[in-house]
């Protein structure tokens, strides 16, 4: 599967935004799809995921509570809204997907085979 990130862009803290991540291929409804996070200097990091089947829902501890992650198989896609967002949100946005993952496995990068090309998020004050 092919991904495409978008929506990123400048948002002021406090506000709300969508990321979208769009899917090619079949059967997306296979795979689960997380964003992963990297803030300027630091390692990329897991933000949320969507899994496969019925979308269970997982998130990184410094994104509960503001973020969501859905998906919409119909449409290959998956949303990341993200409302209240600080500055430390800044970063680099990537969804990543992998086909029928374990659920211990959603949050950690190297399980993931397929990269989207990230989407630059910046929150001003």
């Amino acid at each position: 599967v092919q991904l495409q990130a978008s929506g990123g862009g400048l948002v002021q803290a406090g506000d709300s935004r969508r990321l979208t991540c769009v899917g090619s291929g079949r059967a997306f409804n296979s795979y689960t799809v997380a964003w992963f996070r990297q803030r300027p200097g630091k390692e990329r990091k897991f933000a949320a995921a969507s899994s496969y089947g019925v979308g269970t829902t997982y998130y990184g501890e410094s994104v509960k509570e503001r973020f969501i992650v859905f998906r919409d198989n119909t449409k290959n896609t998956v949303y990341l809204q993200m409302d209240n967002v600080q500055l430390e949100d800044t970063a680099v946005y990537y969804c990543a997907a992998a086909s029928f993952l374990n659920k211990n496995h959603v949050d950690t990068e190297r399980y993931y085979n397929f990269w989207g090309q990230g989407t630059q998020v910046t929150v001003s004050s």
